[in-house]
């Protein structure tokens, strides 16, 4: 037999659906733990998984589940169909993100195998219908598929023969704790488990002892993030808070940073500040906030993703939600934590294609940065991080580099050169945006905002199933102006460019919106614009006889 490590997709005894997904996926071979997980998952054996973020951990657990099903639907005997797999995560994104791979590795067998998502609250009345037809796969939140359990829209009892936790260590620690060991009553005694997760900790073995049989453990011997051929770490020493903002103001205006890019902040208040402050300069950003509705979140995330915007603004704290065992989900101080405790952003969620992730807050614990840190070099793309620390903060950054080092102890974040003598100039242009973002305006914009998404999302809805391609119209960048917006500060004028980049950057060069260009399309092709009247036509008589 020949080892698993070298072997590619095609010699692991799938179907040829599932290797012409693949194939279309652009995957020439399995990463690491795809290499590891799935022939032992293709022999029956339960598993617990560690690897980290971005390592493709969604598709060593989609594909195996996916094979047992079609091999059993073509050897087995007639059946009637159930659902006989089941994907719990920890927050709505992450379930569409689980069942959109579910649905790209079933495109070619689209009618063997059908896969629903039963994650969002508000879609319980269709979720019930969907239910009722009996997919091969759910896929959804403890708490969701617990209360279906319990109306006895989904019976698992007697059909459920494959369990897949994904991002086990959060499960826990987003307070599924009670829901998981009642759901785990409606399941029959004998299945087929995957454990996935980015960490091994407590959480993670109590789940072990309560879901798996006998498993094989995959502790895979990689480090946490991509070495420095891939992934290059700096820290940049700001002096005041102040610094912050006009270093973050100088790389985003002159187009130092490159790309698309993820900020970082530790309150949602701070990410709405950052916001208002950038919109004074014409720089458009997006909140990825927690409080708007999961439609509104999840096409932030996706046009994100298609290029429609270059910058996105995260928690972890509020959106993320932050481990805090022994306290119920939801319960947090008053505007510090997002009212959606099922939403997540700076874990698991697939960013595409993010050149550089900017800790514009220091993470609170290494954790958090190895998190934040992973949205960046996904699937051998090359990425950056750059974390901006106050002197007071130095200490807590050395823990995270200390942790991030091991046991070589070499250093991990190498300190970024930048003069800030050289923006001075730009200072004052600082302090007058600064003074414009107040707490009123931050409250303005927060209430605006989810007032706008409320209406798109609720009213809008069945028009954008109807029309989607209006659906790329809406827009989550366009500026919220409840702060005094000066027009004189979007323009940056010659003289204030440090000597060193004239020439090298342009500030004033606005970005192509993916929008517009079919706008554009279309008037070309407007036949009354485009019709041009020939002369020589109509001077032509009739000859005479």
């Amino acid at each position: 037999m020949a080892d698993p490590e070298a072997l590619g997709f095609e010699h692991m005894g799938l179907d040829p659906r599932l290797l012409q997904a693949v194939a279309d996926l652009g995957w020439s071979r399995p990463t690491l733990i795809q290499e590891k997980a799935i022939p032992l998952a293709l022999e029956g054996k339960d598993l617990l998984a560690r690897a980290r973020t971005g390592s493709g951990k969604t598709a060593a657990y989609a594909i195996p589940v996916l094979q047992l099903l079609l091999h059993r639907k073509a050897t087995g005997p007639a059946v009637e169909q159930a659902v006989r797999g089941l994907v719990l995560v920890p927050t709505k994104e992450l379930a569409r993100q689980a069942r959109s791979m579910i649905q790209q590795l079933a495109a070619y067998c689209a009618r063997d195998i059908r896969v629903a998502d039963v994650s969002a609250a508000e879609d319980s009345a269709s979720q019930r219908s969907v239910l009722m037809e009996k997919p091969d796969v759910v896929v959804g939140t403890p708490s969701r598929i617990l209360n279906h359990l319990q109306q006895d829209n989904l019976v698992l009892r007697d059909s459920l023969e494959l369990l897949v936790l994904d991002e086990a260590d959060l499960l826990f620690s987003f307070g599924f704790e009670e829901e998981l060991k009642s759901l785990l009553c409606h399941l029959p005694r004998i299945y087929q488990a995957f454990l996935m997760s980015a960490t091994f900790n407590e959480d993670v073995q109590a789940l072990k002892e309560l879901v798996l049989h006998n498993p094989v453990t995959l502790k895979l011997q990689e480090s946490q993030l991509p070495g420095p051929d891939q992934l290059r770490q700096f820290q940049v020493v700001c002096q005041t808070e102040e610094d912050k903002f006009l270093l973050l103001y100088a790389l985003l205006k002159l187009s130092l940073i490159r790309g698309k890019s993820l900020l970082f902040v530790n309150t949602l208040e701070r990410s709405y500040r950052l916001r208002l402050f950038l919109e004074q300069f014409s720089i458009p950003t997006c909140v990825l906030n927690g409080e708007l509705p999961l439609c509104s979140r999840c096409h932030i995330i996706s046009q994100f993703n298609q290029g429609f915007y270059d910058c996105v603004i995260a928690t972890d704290a509020e959106v993320l939600g932050a481990p805090v065992k022994g306290k119920r989900r939801g319960r947090g101080s008053k505007g510090d934590r997002a009212s959606d405790p099922e939403a997540g952003v700076a874990r698991g969620i697939d960013f595409h294609h993010v050149s550089t992730v900017l800790n514009f807050d220091l993470p609170p614990t290494p954790e958090a940065y190895i998190h934040r840190a992973g949205r960046t070099a996904r699937a051998n793309n090359p990425g950056m991080v750059l974390t901006f620390v106050l002197p007071t903060e130095q200490s807590h950054l050395g823990t995270i580099e200390e942790l991030l080092s091991g046991e070589n102890g070499a250093p991990v974040l190498l300190s970024y050169q930048f003069r800030m003598e050289e923006i001075e100039g730009f200072r004052y242009r600082c302090r007058d945006a600064m003074r414009s973002v107040t707490k009123q305006a931050i409250r303005e914009a927060r209430l605006k905002e989810i007032k706008e998404e409320l209406l798109h999302s609720e009213r809008l809805k069945t028009y954008f199933e109807d029309n989607p391609r209006d659906l790329q119209l809406l827009r989550h960048d366009l500026p919220l102006h409840p702060a005094v917006v000066k027009p004189h500060l979007g323009h940056v004028p010659d003289y204030l460019v440090p000597p060193a980049l004239r020439g090298l950057v342009h500030p004033h060069k606005k970005r192509k919106k993916l929008a517009s260009r079919k706008v554009k399309k279309a008037k070309t092709q407007n036949p009354l614009r485009s019709f041009r009247h020939r002369k020589e036509r109509s001077r032509r008589t009739a000859v005479p006889s």
